[in-house]
């Protein structure tokens, strides 16, 4: 049994994503990784070259500017990536998402234990999302919890819409197919996503250079015209604490860059509506009306 790991990424370090610690991260259970790097100017190829493990395999790309609907560029990256990879298993992690190393036996468990069982399309995680600094988790009912990160080869699974999840689009794929949801069995396995981790101003700058790829120049332009040249992190309903540890790969980035998140400074509109739905949730013990990118086995 083989497995594959893939992802994408241009202009890392410009954008402060732990790029290289999150190829890192899954290295150890991966017999490959094949990551798809995009023209970048600031050094990312070098970096992942400099690694020096015969695992990885560089596939060079140019990212299409033009494609600026809905994030598709991001699904063909991630697909370019997913074309060059030959295991039998295939474990997709993004630039800014890593994985405790505790948890590498526990998913190399799951793979196994589902392997022999052809039901099992995929796989599914849990996700923790850091928000504002290392030290607080995003407590929005609106923020996604579960994502599928490993699948099967041979399903024709393609990455959906903006590098959401993956979906099979079985041949012949038309353009705007939906295509069907993967069967996953649940891991219980975290991912810590750290998308919302950097200073105000950097934030602000790779949130604009995110939404580039969503809408025009002229949609862009209006969307943060006016806007302060920093990112306001308090615009939020609610954070809850983080108490656990972070991976060993990232301990450089938490002991030199957290930041000065307050929660306290918290302003997010809570409204009767935001109110009864968390409520519910809590009762429920889980998110009603959650979105399922899977069929949950």
């Amino acid at each position: 049994m083989k497995i594959s790991g893939f992802s994408y990424i241009r202009n890392g370090f410009t954008y402060q994503y732990p790029f290289l610690e999150s190829v890192q991260s899954i290295l150890p259970i991966c017999d490959e990784f094949v990551i798809a790097v995009g023209n970048s100017t600031d050094g990312t190829r070098d970096a992942i070259e400099a690694l020096n493990d015969p695992k990885i395999r560089i596939i060079d790309t140019i990212w299409d500017e033009q494609m600026r609907k809905g994030g598709t560029i991001f699904a063909q990256q991630a697909n370019r990536a997913l074309d060059g990879c030959t295991g039998d298993w295939l474990f997709h992690i993004q630039a800014d998402e890593i994985i405790h190393e505790q948890d590498l036996p526990t998913i190399r468990a799951a793979i196994q234990a589902s392997d022999a069982d052809e039901r099992v399309e995929g796989l599914l995680f849990d996700f923790l999302n850091f928000y504002g600094s290392y030290n607080y988790l995003n407590g929005s009912r609106y923020q996604h919890k579960k994502e599928i990160r490993i699948f099967r080869s041979g399903l024709h699974a393609r990455s959906y819409r903006d590098s959401q999840g993956f979906r099979k689009y079985p041949p012949p794929q038309q353009p705007d197919a939906k295509g069907d949801k993967l069967r996953v069995r649940h891991t219980g396995v975290p991912v810590y996503h750290y998308s919302y981790v950097r200073s105000p101003r950097q934030m602000y700058e790779k949130s604009r250079h995110f939404s580039s790829f969503y809408l025009g120049d002229a949609q862009l332009e209006k969307h943060y015209e006016g806007h302060q040249e920093e990112a306001n992190y308090y615009a939020i309903e609610r954070v809850i604490p983080f108490t656990g540890t972070h991976p060993a790969v990232m301990a450089e980035w938490t002991r030199n860059g957290n930041y000065d998140f307050d929660p306290s400074r918290i302003n997010g509109e809570m409204t009767l509506k935001k109110r009864l739905a968390y409520l519910a949730d809590k009762l429920a013990g889980r998110r009603i009306g959650e979105y399922r990118n899977y069929k949950l086995l």
